[in-house]
């Protein structure tokens, strides 16, 4: 493979989830978020192509939990909804 194709290949595989860890969002259910979340990237070995970063508060407080997965917004994510939204975000193309 050439190097381009290899980058573009690696940019189409790869995920950023960003998480709220600001206090309300966090007393609002992040924390257990959190924890779905890496159990599902480890259960689906995914660990590898999504990039897990926790945020200070992002100033979005009435609408927590708060989290973002490759630029898209997700407000009042609660622990009943990660797993459908995971499963409907990291879906490689063609599936």
């Amino acid at each position: 493979m050439r190097r381009c194709e290899l980058i573009k290949e690696h940019l189409i595989q790869s995920y950023e989830i960003q998480i709220c860890l600001g206090s309300s969002c966090f007393s609002r259910g992040n924390r257990e978020v959190v924890q779905v979340i890496r159990d599902y990237l480890k259960k689906n070995h995914l660990d590898d192509k999504v990039m897990l970063r926790g945020a200070r508060c992002m100033d979005r407080c009435s609408e927590g939990p708060y989290l973002i997965i490759n630029g898209k917004t997700f407000v009042q994510t609660g622990v009943q909804d990660v797993e459908k939204l995971l499963e409907k975000e990291l879906a490689e193309p063609g599936k």
